[in-house]
């Protein structure tokens, strides 16, 4: 297909030149001075980091085998790397992880990322001399549900661990407690699902108060709930002194809270997915602090509609087309280079065996819909990428579980993989991102991989979290 300009619809960008960051990104844009409103760590729970905590926490994420933090802000909660064998040594250690992991209709894991990313905080606990107490849920059930239990959980977590982890066949009562009761220094116990219990999830204080009164101190590693007020992750909080960030937890917070707050620049944003009215906080937010924002996904079609141009039969939410307007006059306001594709990948239905074919954005015919950025598009992203120091993904660019229309989220995915490797802070926050680069293959070279899906949407968009709130204040640091 021949190669098509970006029509004055579209935000379009000319080829990003070879040039230092700062000549490309004056390339990018006439506007080259501005004053980006930034989200106040404070209303977040967190401030800005002293140097020295800074360098305590930089340090303690390679410590686990996290990647160097770069430019990140700390937050002002206390972390479970704080804690030395003086404060673990025989103390019961109440942990809320998120082990929340696929499994398949054998109740065999498929993906234990959130298992491994948990270990640090674990080990750091048992190799200090603490008995750990460990929580989690497992799925939706509806009161006690066999194929929700944590049992195929213990041989993986036994293995990462080195120690044979124990399992409770309950979260509280006596069992529990004599289970606890005979806990040696350095072991692990795992409760049985913590949401078979409705009083969870409503955060009723007596359940957590009988939660609370299994363990000696708390730590939260479980970024993933963290955004809901739980017995098991914010009520504990009440009864036990200290509560603190688990690893984890804490690196999560570096990065979708400082290096996104503070980041090296030029900053660029990559939002994707279906809907505009899913992604709505998080485009408002990041219009307030990234230099670029590309756009993809089903989303793009309520924009080009709101232009006034043809979808098709593609996704549209109608109610949201003002929005959209609105969105692209801010983020002009602003400065910020919103760029849409100028080219798609459209289908004569929804399936992984369509026809398709590539048509300019504003030539997409009737009874036809976009599944897909074309390749024109992704030229035009990765040369706005190519100019950047750090960048955030959520959310894929088009239906990427049909092969057929997986070309731009994993030509984004490969992008952002090369960027790694010559510097680039990349992100992915969260959701089918994080889907999307593990099957690319590259999940190991980006700085940071969001084990949060609500979590990591409710941070970008300024929310606090009630999970982090509760915890304790950081230690000050000397200067």
């Amino acid at each position: 297909m021949a190669s098509t300009a970006a029509s004055p619809a579209f935000c379009g960008i000319p080829k990003a030149s070879t040039a230092t960051s700062a000549t490309a990104r004056a390339s990018l844009s006439a506007p080259t001075t501005r004053f980006l409103v930034k989200t106040p760590l404070r209303r977040l729970g967190f401030a800005a980091a002293e140097p020295l905590l800074a360098h305590h926490v930089a340090t303690k994420v390679r410590s686990f085998g996290g990647k160097a933090v770069r430019g990140v802000a700390s937050m002002a909660k206390k972390s479970v790397g704080e804690l030395t064998a003086a404060d673990l040594k025989g103390k019961k250690v109440f942990v809320r992880a998120d082990l929340n992991v696929p499994l398949d209709d054998n109740q065999n894991i498929t993906d234990d990322t959130r298992i491994r990313a948990a270990i640090p905080t674990i080990k750091h606990l048992i190799n200090n001399g603490a008995k750990v107490i460990l929580s989690s849920h497992l799925g939706r059930p509806k009161g006690f549900t066999p194929k929700y239990s944590l049992g195929p959980l213990v041989p993986r977590l036994s293995e990462l661990l080195g120690i044979q982890v124990v399992k409770a066949d309950d979260v509280i009562g006596p069992e529990v407690e004599k289970l606890v009761a005979g806990l040696d220094e350095g072991s692990v116990l795992l409760l049985e699902n913590v949401r078979f219990y409705k009083e969870e999830e409503k955060n009723d204080p007596e359940f957590a108060k009988k939660l609370a009164s299994l363990a000696d101190l708390f730590v939260n590693d479980a970024f993933g709930t963290a955004h809901r007020a739980h017995a098991s992750t914010e009520g504990v909080t009440k009864f036990l002194k200290p509560s603190v960030a688990g690893f984890l937890l804490q690196k999560e917070l570096d990065y979708l809270v400082g290096a996104v707050s503070s980041p090296k620049r030029p900053f660029a944003a990559i939002v994707g997915g279906s809907k505009v009215s899913s992604k709505i906080g998080v485009i408002e937010s990041l219009l307030e602090k990234c230099d670029i924002l590309l756009l993809g996904g089903g989303m793009i079609f309520t924009f080009y509609k709101a232009q006034g141009l043809s979808v098709g039969s593609s996704l549209v939410e109608e109610d949201k087309l003002d929005l959209a307007t609105t969105l692209l006059e801010k983020a002009k306001a602003k400065g910020v280079d919103l760029l849409l594709p100028t080219d798609v990948v459209i289908a004569d239905k929804f399936a992984p065996d369509a026809n398709s074919k590539i048509v300019p954005a504003s030539a997409i015919p009737d009874g036809w819909m976009g599944l897909d950025i074309g390749p024109d598009s992704v030229k035009t992203f990765n040369a706005a990428l190519e100019t950047t120091k750090t960048v955030i993904w959520n959310g894929p660019m088009g239906v990427f579980e049909f092969d057929k229309f997986a070309f731009g989220t994993d030509s984004i995915a490969k992008k952002l993989a090369d960027l790694s490797g010559k510097g680039v802070t990349t992100i992915i926050g969260g959701g089918d991102s994080v889907a999307a680069v593990e099957k690319v293959g590259v999940a190991s070279v980006m700085s940071h991989i969001s084990t949060g899906g609500g979590a990591s949407l409710e941070l970008l968009e300024g929310k606090a979290l009630p999970g982090v709130l509760a915890l304790d204040e950081a230690t000050p640091v000397a200067v």
